[in-house]
């Protein structure tokens, strides 16, 4: 009877979560006047606020010449000789890293951060996408700097592809830390998918200011109070691409990454992962639903990583980019479980 209460329970309170985000409907936040000072920018992010240099490294993509983007940071101090490999989220470049990439350096570790293809300063091929070929990129950036381990910490998609870095290479990664991810689960069945077409022609129409304020308001669902100057910096600089005369191409690429997080879920890769794991952000994060859904879906993965090498940490209070809210309560306990592969033999 206990069980069947709780049960009960839970199931009302992801209802009243669920409706409560849909009565919210568009932006949570106050509105804002659409800002007239905004130029076009360039879909390689020529003018984003990168918070160190870019490298780039030619390589092919379905026998395309491209490039592929990522900032290189040297340890401040004494170098500890290892290597983090920072992975970024669908709606960001690597250009929104500032803090952690400070904060490892700071503790002696090398942090690279590529664009994957199809963002931030790398290439925007018209292709297919998926998280082989995106990781099989990554993959070449070491390859290129001759690391030969790293530790990889993934956001929101990004954990998607950690997650598969750990599986493909897995002589490479040394840690993984799948951070505020999203493909919990396989969604396939809850839905078709979306044909590249519609799904361009979507894109194509979100390019108004409010449209895309409200898409990264999102992000602080559970506390509006969250949003800040750089979040709203980023969508400054998400709406400057659809005034770019190429815009379009964006869009297409954009549709058929959309395909690539639908048609290549990773929560079967997760019992593959061999490496201490850390299922780890803010643990209000309201993108799958309810925050207690995404909790559940947490625990699942850290139970699922074998051998007894998954946990969780999540911090109360804080969404789906908690380094961009609070990052004096994220970056203490990241550092410190990287920083027990530096000691551990």
């Amino acid at each position: 009877m206990h069980t069947r209460l709780v049960a009960i329970l839970l199931g009302l309170s992801l209802m009243l979560g669920a409706a409560r985000v849909s009565a919210q409907g568009g932006s949570i936040l106050p509105p804002v006047p659409t800002p007239t000072d905004i130029k076009p920018g360039s879909i390689t992010c020529d003018e984003c606020p990168y918070p160190y240099p870019s490298k780039y490294l030619t390589i092919s993509v379905y026998d395309q010449d491209v490039r592929i983007a990522y900032m290189d940071a040297a340890p401040r101090g004494a170098a500890n000789g290892h290597t983090v490999l920072l992975l970024h989220g669908n709606n960001f470049g690597g250009f929104y890293f500032k803090a952690i990439i400070d904060a490892l350096t700071a503790e002696g570790f090398r942090v690279i951060v590529p664009d994957q293809i199809g963002y931030g300063r790398s290439s925007k091929p018209i292709a297919p996408y998926n998280f082989n070929s995106q990781t099989r990129n990554t993959y070449l950036i070491l390859q290129h700097e001759k690391i030969e381990r790293a530790m990889v910490i993934g956001h929101s998609m990004g954990g998607m592809m950690a997650a598969r870095m750990a599986t493909q290479y897995p002589k490479a990664i040394e840690r993984v830390v799948i951070y505020n991810p999203i493909g919990l689960t396989d969604g396939r069945f809850d839905r078709p998918m979306t044909p590249i077409d519609q799904g361009y022609q979507q894109t194509l129409k979100g390019t108004d200011y409010q449209s895309v304020r409200a898409s990264l308001s999102r992000y602080v669902g559970h506390d509006p109070k969250a949003w800040n100057a750089e979040f709203e910096s980023y969508t400054r600089i998400r709406y400057s691409w659809t005034l770019s005369a190429d815009w379009p191409r964006l869009a297409m690429v954009q549709a058929l990454i959309s395909q690539m997080l639908y048609a290549d879920p990773v929560v079967y890769d997760w019992a593959h992962i061999q490496v201490p794991t850390l299922a780890f952000g803010g643990a209000e994060d309201l993108l799958l639903g309810p925050a207690a859904r995404f909790q559940e879906r947490m625990h699942v993965l850290a139970k699922t990583i074998p051998n007894g090498n998954g946990r969780v940490h999540l911090i109360p209070g804080l969404g789906h980019v908690p380094h961009l809210e609070a990052p004096d309560k994220v970056l203490p306990p990241l550092v410190a479980f990287l920083k027990e592969g530096v000691t551990a033999r």
